[in-house]
């Protein structure tokens, strides 16, 4: 059983709904999923990601060590530059996904909630003589995002992750709630210096809208990097020493792999969305027809209506209408076939 951070003190804000798997622990939305999305996406506001697992690397050889086990090329990161990487199994497969950046003196990395201790374990196995230490401070550490374009300053001495898409403060949870009321002194969280608090919902359609990947859901026990789309953001094509290399050089120089991701617009006169594992079927063979894939993450967007990502055999025609269980989806190629 995956061990939970600490329930976010936000939950506690106006209007907060709890978030369901695998994101409990912080607020879904605040009451209103749609302006929620809309003040993201015009760089306002600032989302609670005090679930996800923190981990940090200190030690002089912290990042040669790391360049030895990450898909990532991170030997010469310089201090403050983001970066997102993979852990691979021997075949491949995916394991582990983490966003890093290191400070000059420590590698911070945020992962997936309960995801920690495994990506602990594999790390203090790989240790050996190397001169680094490996320490879970998710009881200590809260991520909170704050969209591209936002003028919110950071407080002081805080690390920083800044990404194309906006940037991931490294808080003391013990700041949370003085960050969400505005730093110390602040009264109101629709008028602090983080913005209004945006539940994980919004995150996530404007992930979707992103094409953008997240362990564990678009991945299963066997994803490989290239399916989807994680080859170049999070895997280095030019550096090898990391398990799992040679699968990963095999399929980009030789073949294709075997599923891609697909982005689809979904039917909006459906009620509900389809959840995480809908299959996924040609629209022409009907819901008895053969599964061909997967809904990964389904999404309500304040402008594109009901949308979706899934992971479909790479054979699947580009142009053939989808089904998503019963609900039609017109497809968008993420990787090529």
């Amino acid at each position: 059983m995956l061990r939970q951070s600490p329930a976010s003190p936000l939950l506690s804000l106006p209007g907060a709904v709890p978030a369901e798997a695998p994101d409990e622990g912080v607020a879904a939305h605040y009451g209103d999923l749609f302006r929620e999305q809309r003040a993201l996406a015009d760089g306002s506001g600032f989302v609670d990601l005090s679930h996800r697992g923190v981990v940090t690397v200190t030690g002089a050889e912290r990042l040669s060590w790391l360049h030895l086990l990450l898909t990532q090329h991170v030997s010469d990161l310089p201090p403050g530059q983001a970066t997102e990487a993979l852990i691979l199994s021997a075949h491949g497969h995916i394991e582990h996904a983490v966003s890093l950046v290191d400070d000059g003196e420590t590698t911070w990395m945020h992962t997936e909630p309960g995801m920690q201790e495994a990506l602990i374990a594999y790390l203090e196995s790989m240790k050996f003589f190397y001169r680094v230490e490996v320490a879970d401070r998710t009881d200590e550490i809260a991520v909170v995002h704050l969209p591209a374009g936002s003028i919110t300053e950071a407080p002081e001495h805080t690390v920083v992750r800044e990404t194309p898409y906006g940037r991931d403060l490294f808080l003391p949870r013990t700041g949370l709630e003085a960050f969400a009321l505005g730093f110390p002194g602040g009264t109101s969280r629709t008028k602090s210096g983080g913005g209004p608090a945006i539940g994980v919902l919004a995150l996530e359609a404007l992930r979707v809208e992103a094409h953008r990947p997240r362990l564990g859901m678009e991945t299963d026990h066997r994803t490989i990097p290239h399916e989807v789309g994680w080859i170049g953001s999070a895997v280095h094509l030019q550096k090898g020493c990391y398990r799992g290399q040679e699968t990963v050089a095999r399929v980009h120089n030789l073949g294709k792999p075997p599923r891609r991701l697909v982005f689809l617009h979904l039917d909006g006169s459906e009620v509900h969305l389809p959840p995480h594992g809908t299959p996924i079927r040609l629209a022409a063979d009907g819901e008895e027809g053969r599964q061909l894939g997967f809904v990964t993450t389904s999404a309500r967007h304040h402008e594109l209506g009901p949308i979706a990502l899934a992971l479909v055999k790479r054979n699947v025609p580009v142009d053939a209408p989808l089904m998503a269980g019963g609900t039609a989806a017109a497809q968008e190629v993420v990787v090529e076939p």
